[in-house]
């Protein structure tokens, strides 16, 4: 056993130190990263680095002897051609750096406890002659549809969460509200919690106690609305924590169309759930209408997702007019 160098490629840039080495050096685990980084038994450029290091190409990554690590994992079994159909159907843009997809309402973007059917493991569909499958570099919620960006290799991801870590993607969504938010345009802005239940994550405004609060922007205007009762907004995120979009929109008093856990009112008779209303279906009524992102090759790619049927029924319904996505634009 000897010493190794390894050069970062172009390719591999931005991605932390220890997700590199899992990559290169299957077997490898988490604690043993650790240890080596500690040690200084693996270094970047001759010098000390910590695991969560974010690489740059051509730099030089030391590696020492290793004992024999496991077995690499056996190749999972072929997905399914119907699943590769229904992942090829979401297809919005595609180029050699990433992939973007109109994904449909009621489909989780990850797997999880008692989910065996996500995005994620869908990805495998679209790797083609490549050796590793798309990436998710960004989340919608499981009842959200719209336009979601998966990256084709490990570099391009770390660059396209760069990106939204950085807020230098414009994210706009479309929702139909229960209620038409005063002021019809305007910010909301202000401090949320996250709140862990028995049926799952949520979020709501912050109180004067709350400790780890997360700051939330949105911009909304309103688009287009029928009398008081329900108003089609766009909303423009300017933060990206979990629910904002369904926090902040029941905050002003309209809720989301459908979103029954965050249309709860308590008033003295009981509680009231405005976002349910009769006639229309119970689905959420939120939709990533657009995105506009730096692409990793250079320029912006701008991408628009039609709206899902139940979304088209409640418009039709509304008779709000439906202008048609545009074609994906890339600007160099």
């Amino acid at each position: 056993m000897t010493v190794t160098t390894r050069e970062v490629t172009q390719d591999e840039a931005e991605i932390r130190l220890d997700r590199w080495l899992r990559r290169h050096i299957p077997g490898l685990t988490q604690g043993a990263i650790q240890k080596l980084c500690r040690t200084g038994q693996i270094r970047i450029d001759g010098k000390r680095a910590e695991a969560a290091t974010r690489l740059a190409a051509g730099q030089s990554v030391r590696i020492p002897p290793l004992p024999a690590t496991p077995a690499p994992k056996p190749t999972p079994a072929p997905l399914d051609p119907a699943l590769i159909r229904e992942i090829e159907a979401m297809v919005l843009y595609r180029d050699d750096q990433l992939i973007v997809l109109n994904k449909p309402p009621g489909l989780p973007s990850q797997g999880g406890p008692g989910i065996s059917r996500h995005l994620d493991m869908m990805l495998a569909g679209l790797r083609g002659d490549a050796d590793d499958k798309p990436r998710l570099v960004h989340r919608l919620d499981k009842d959200t549809s719209g336009v979601l960006v998966v990256a084709r290799s490990p570099g391009i991801a770390a660059k396209l969460a760069a990106a939204f870590r950085g807020r230098t993607v414009e994210k706009t969504y479309w929702a139909v509200v229960a209620g038409r938010p005063v002021p019809v345009e305007g910010r909301i802005e202000g401090e949320l919690v996250r709140i862990d239940g028995f049926r799952g994550e949520r979020a709501a405004i912050a109180g004067p106690y709350d400790t780890e609060t997360a700051h939330a922007i949105t911009d909304y205007r309103t688009l287009d609305h029928a009398g008081r009762k329900l108003a089609w907004l766009e909303l423009r995120p300017l933060t990206g924590r979990t629910h904002q979009l369904r926090v902040h929109c029941a905050s002003i008093g309209a809720p989301i169309l459908g979103d029954a856990p965050y249309g709860t009112e308590k008033q003295e008779e009981g509680n009231r759930n405005s976002a349910l209303v009769t006639g229309f279906p119970e689905r959420l009524h939120l939709h990533a209408r657009r995105l506009a992102l730096p692409h990793p090759a250079g320029g912006t790619l701008t991408v628009e997702a039609n709206l899902p049927p139940h979304m088209v029924e409640s418009f039709a319904l509304l008779g709000f007019t439906i202008p048609p996505a545009a074609a994906p634009i890339r600007r160099r």
